[in-house]
């Protein structure tokens, strides 16, 4: 079984990096250092109409917890409406109660408002108290794969999990392992039989700017103020290449 691939792209320029290179899906998002919130429009209808892999699009009102307002609620059913006009391969959403286990109720209304297209369930899931629990509610809502490190600060050393999800799931939703997948440990994924693999490639990009700002625009922690993270083709390349090896 060939392991899938998907890039997660904050760019045009990314996911055309991700166009290039034939990635399976590319996870279009907004807000980096949130770790990914809804993209712009403009953004979303640009990467629909120049790019072959199928694209999903992160459905996330705002940074923070996945606890959701009425307010948010409404933002949300306004994005997926909007977006559903541009033709994308599928969403990308999650919700949690206060307890952390899956917000049932608002992900059912969710994949209804998605439809026909279908939605990964990302890593608000490795939050949720019992990762077992959580992926029975996860099938029986009909998501079509969860994004997840296997409840660890990396899918590396959530492989364990991983694997153990996988076995859980049987074939009845896809378990994509994501955080700091990279070439260099890509093939303990495919040895362990992960059908599917996420990750961002990404490389600083300095600014093309001569004089530096005199005011810092960003309230994150960055490398500098004035650069941006894009996919590296070559750091991407150099991952898939690694997917058609044989395992040793």
């Amino acid at each position: 079984m060939q392991t899938e691939t998907e890039i997660c792209c904050f760019s045009l320029a990314s996911a055309m990096v991700a166009h290039r290179l034939c990635t399976d899906r590319v996870e279009l998002c907004g807000g980096y250092l949130e770790g990914g919130t809804t993209p712009s429009q403009g953004l979303i209808k640009l990467v629909l109409e120049n790019i072959v892999p199928k694209t999903f699009v992160m459905i996330r009102p705002r940074g923070g917890d996945f606890c959701y307002s009425e307010s948010e609620v409404l933002t949300i059913y306004s994005e997926i409406f909007q977006i559903k006009s541009l033709n994308p391969g599928g969403f990308v959403f999650g919700a949690l109660n206060s307890d952390g286990t899956v917000d049932g109720e608002l992900c059912k209304k969710v994949l209804t408002w998605a439809s026909p297209f279908p939605v990964t369930f990302h890593r608000a899931f490795d939050q949720c108290p019992d990762p077992m629990v959580a992926l029975d509610t996860l099938i029986d809502l009909g998501f079509e794969r969860i994004l997840t490190s296997g409840q660890k600060e990396s899918a590396l050393k959530g492989l364990d999990a991983l694997t153990e999800l996988v076995k859980r799931a049987e074939g009845r939703i896809q378990v994509m392992g994501g955080a700091g997948v990279n070439a260099d440990n890509v093939t303990a994924f495919i040895k362990a039989g992960i059908p599917a693999v996420h990750f961002t490639a990404k490389e600083w990009q300095k600014s093309c700017m001569a004089v530096a700002g005199k005011v810092s625009m960003q309230a994150g922690v960055l490398p500098d103020d004035t650069g941006r993270y894009e996919t590296s083709e070559e750091a991407a390349e150099k991952l898939m290449s690694r997917l058609i090896q044989k395992p040793e």
